[in-house]
């Protein structure tokens, strides 16, 4: 039962509920609909989430039932965010009230909901400005991301945006130097991580997408002295956040530097 509350948390569910939430302009993750209804009703609805660039994907209507905790959902349901999403401008506007230079995570393609949430508690710790991520094949602010990050999310603005190879230049546009985290570049701890920056970490599986590992300044890599060659996207942006943070707050290593 206690799973089943969990699960629902952030689920609107029927026809009119979904569509009064559309409606409102509320941060909708994606809506979901059953197979076989995309229909009347449920048609007009798509429509207008579509206007607003909410994913829509159709499911068996087991996945619906199952999600709902067998409750009455039309056909259809909404997966809420837990907080409304920011604007990038908002992330720049938290940095000049600092009065930092802006820290920013960029995050390609992170579909783990514990990482999402692990990273954002990481960034708020970290003294990061925000977070920016895609709108499409990535998780959001969901209630499973929202109890990862212990409240971070909070604090931390998250900015969702269409396409993240167009962030990159306009980050480049507004003086960040963008650093991308993958394998064969540059030893992290090697590099100048102050002023105006963007850390980039790419998907679980795939890691950086071609043409954002291209738009990157800089690639930097973690030594991987193990028999495996990579690490958890979320413990590979925490070690790195902290060096950015080292540096930006002028901490001296063992051998002052």
């Amino acid at each position: 039962m206690k799973e089943d509350i969990e699960r629902s948390h952030d689920i609107i569910a029927g026809r009119n509920p979904v569509s009064e939430a559309v409606n409102s302009g509320r941060a909708i993750e994606n809506i979901l609909i059953a197979k076989g209804e995309l229909n009347g009703s449920v048609r007009v609805i798509v429509a207008k989430a579509k206007d607003k660039h909410i994913p829509i994907k159709e499911v068996d209507r087991k996945k619906l039932d199952y999600m709902c905790g067998n409750s009455a959902h039309q056909g259809i349901i909404a997966v809420a965010a837990v907080k409304d999403y920011s604007s990038v401008e908002d992330i720049f506007a938290l940095a000049q009230s600092r009065n930092e230079p802006p820290f920013i995570i960029v995050l390609d393609e992170i579909e783990d909901p514990h990482n999402l949430g692990a990273i954002i508690r990481t960034a708020e710790c970290a003294g990061a400005h925000g977070i920016i991520i895609p709108k499409r094949r990535a998780v959001g602010l969901n209630y499973t991301v929202g109890k990862a990050s212990a409240g971070a999310y909070e604090y931390v603005p998250v900015a969702r945006v269409n396409n993240i190879p167009t962030v990159i230049d306009e980050l480049k546009e507004k003086g960040c130097w963008i650093y991308g985290a993958d394998m064969n570049g540059s030893v992290y701890a090697q590099n100048n991580l102050k002023g105006a920056c963007a850390l980039v970490i790419g998907s679980e599986g795939k890691g950086l997408g071609r043409l954002v590992r291209e738009k990157c300044d800089v690639i930097l890599s973690l030594p991987m002295c193990g028999k495996i060659n990579s690490l958890n996207a979320s413990v590979a942006a925490g070690i790195l956040m902290y060096e950015f943070t080292r540096q930006r707050l002028g901490i001296k290593s063992v051998n002052g530097e």
